[in-house]
Formats: structure tokens, C-alpha cells, sequence
């Protein structure tokens, strides 16, 4: 059978139009070296203090067992409208786990900062090809083992923590809540997973109708996927903290926020992920934003469908956090 793209959201389609209309061939592993040498992911070109209204600071604090130590960027209200201890929304970034910083899509998180009073912890963890799986999600989680120890001292709340990320950072997180949930470590209130990369096998209805179309098609996830696997990419031994979505057991996870574009990659994946947990008895809320490709709503922010979006993840989160 065919498998004929979904249309793109007409304003989203002029705006993907206008840098060239889609990433067809998707980097090589050979690639990757040149994309984090470009600008606008090195230096991050919004103000990561929201014009003055946080101050921010990195720190330094212990990593995996025999890993080195990992960076944690620190974003703190100056005058939050309310006192006692803040959320804290515990951030993972985006980039195919092959590219990125803790600065990546931080200013998707500062908005919501910016509406909960909440303060931001994004975690830098160790990218493939040079560290593959686990380098990232152990990062990840010792990252999250230090926020929730040492939350106190920066004004959080170590019980209102909230787990998020989007892409990559989305996968990450999806693996964080088992990882947490099964080594018994720190419980997040709730996790937030933006379009998120939950699996290896690339091989859903959506990744090859959405092939050579929009902005993260099937080749560049193959790439993605095989810096962090090697050759047991798609294979029968890939655990679920490498690929959620090979989990068996979704039950006992925090509450989830999914959502995931109608014309992108991991369209399938999310909603397939998103069902299990409501079969395993747990919490979901899924949006599956029509005419949406991979990342629109930061890549075309000023979109009705992008403010949309943004909005839902934000009233999902004060629901969350409002006693």
C-alpha cells in the first residue's frame, strides 16, 4: 500500500517551505561533527534570563559511578510570586542524542518557568557516537539523583519535580521515569515528552509515510539511532532505557504529558506509547497536533498550531503543580 504523507499545517508548510521544504537524505554519522560546529547550536540566540527576570548558573556535580562529572544549568526566578520552595522542571535536550547542550530548547522551558514560578534544571549528558548507550540516560539520571538531593539549596521543592524533555531529550526522559521507577530513586510528579524518540526499530506506519519529508525523516533517525546502538540497532536485545518503547511494564510511572505532530517520524511511536500507558492503568494526556512535523512549534513559534500547543503543555503543568 502507498503510504501518502499527511498534509503539513498550512502556515507550518510556509514556514518549512521558506529554509527549503524538508531534510530528505537526513545526516550521516560523518555529518555529525560539522552540525555541532555550527553557530546557532553552539550559541543560543535568545536571552536565557528572560530579560532579567532569572538569574542562572552552572554547576558542576558528580556523574555515573566511574563517569565523569556532569554539567546542570541552573535557571532560578529573581522575585517569584510566592514564597516556600519552588517546582522544578528537571530538562533534557533535544538533538538526536548526537548533538546539543544543556542551552538546547531552554527557552521552551523558560516559558513555562516564566508561568509556574518554576526553576529549570537542564542536564548536559554525554552524546553518541563517542558515548553510546547508556553514557547519556545514566547521565541523565544522576543528574536527576543530584537535583533531587540538593534541591533545597537553590529554593526547589525536591517533591514537585517534573521531568521533561523534547526529541531526544523526550526519549531521554521517557527512559528516566523507568529508570527511576525501577532503581526506586527519586519519583518526578509528573513528565513531560515533546514529540519524543522512543524507538530504535524505525519502522512504524508514520516513519516510512513521512520518509524524505519534513524535518527529521527516517534516515537521519537511523543515524541517530545507530551513533547510540551500534549494531543492535533495531536487534532483539535493546532495553527499554535505550528505547522505551521496548518496555513491557509501563505501569507506575508518573503522570505523562505526550504529544507529537500528525505529519512527522515518531508520530505512531508516541501514540503507541501513550495507549500502553492507559493499558498499564497509568495517567496519560496525549495531543497529536494536526499538520504538525518534528519540533514546529519552536522551529515556527509564531503559528496558531505552535501557540496552541505551547499553551496545552502549560495548563497541563499548572494543573499538575496547583494543589
Amino acid at each position: 500500500m502507498l503510504l501518502v504523507p499527511p498534509p503539513f499545517d498550512p502556515e507550518l508548510g510556509v514556514a518549512l517551505a521558506a529554509v527549503g521544504g524538508s531534510t530528505p537524505s537526513g545526516p550521516s554519522l560523518a555529518d555529525i561533527a560539522a552540525l555541532r560546529a555550527e553557530p546557532e547550536l553552539a550559541v543560543p540566540v535568545y536571552d536565557l534570563t528572560g530579560g532579567g527576570a532569572f538569574e542562572t548558573t552552572d554547576l558542576t556535580v558528580p556523574g555515573p559511578t566511574g563517569a565523569p562529572d556532569i554539567s546542570l544549568f541552573v535557571i532560578r526566578p529573581l522575585a517569584p510570586s510566592r514564597d516556600g520552595p519552588l517546582p522544578v522542571i528537571y530538562h533534557s535536550h533535544g538533538g538526536g542524542m548526537v548533538l546539543g547542550t544543556n542551552r538546547a530548547g531552554v527557552e521552551v522551558v523558560l516559558e513555562w518557568a516564566q508561568e509556574l514560578d518554576a526553576i529549570v534544571v537542564s542536564v548536559e549528558y554525554r552524546l553518541a557516537p563517542e558515548h553510546p548507550y547508556p553514557a547519556g540516560v545514566e547521565d541523565v539520571y544522576a543528574g536527576l539523583l543530584w537535583t533531587a538531593r540538593h534541591a533545597g539549596e537553590f529554593g526547589g521543592d525536591p517533591e514537585r519535580i517534573v521531568v521533561a524533555g523534547a526529541s531526544a531529550g523526550g526519549g531521554l526522559t521517557a527512559a528516566l521515569a523507568l529508570l527511576a521507577r525501577d532503581r526506586e530513586g527519586p519519583r518526578p510528579l509528573g513528565q513531560v515528552l515533546m514529540y519524543p524518540m522512543l524507538d530504535d526499530r524505525n519502522d512504524t506506519p508514520s516513519a516510512h509515510q513521512m520518509a524524505g519529508v519534513g524535518a527529521w525523516d527516517r534516515t537521519a533517525n537511523s543515524t541517530a539511532w545507530t551513533a547510540v546502538l551500534g549494531e543492535s540497532r533495531g536487534g532483539p536485545d535493546v532495553p527499554a532505557y535505550a528505547a522505551p518503547a521496548r518496555a513491557s511494564d509501563l505501569s507506575g510511572l508518573p503522570p505523562a504529558f505526550l504529544d507529537v505532530g500528525s505529519a512527522e517520524t515518531f508520530r505512531d511511536e508516541v501514540v503507541d506509547y501513550a495507549s500502553r500507558i492507559w493499558q498499564a492503568g497509568g495517567v496519560a494526556e496525549l495531543h497529536v497536533w494536526p499538520g504538525g512535523f518534528h519540533g514546529f512549534d519552536s522551529f515556527a513559534p509564531h503559528t496558531a498550531l505552535a501557540r496552541t500547543a505551547r499553551a496545552a503543555r502549560v495548563a497541563w503543568l499548572h494543573r499538575l503543580l496547583t494543589p
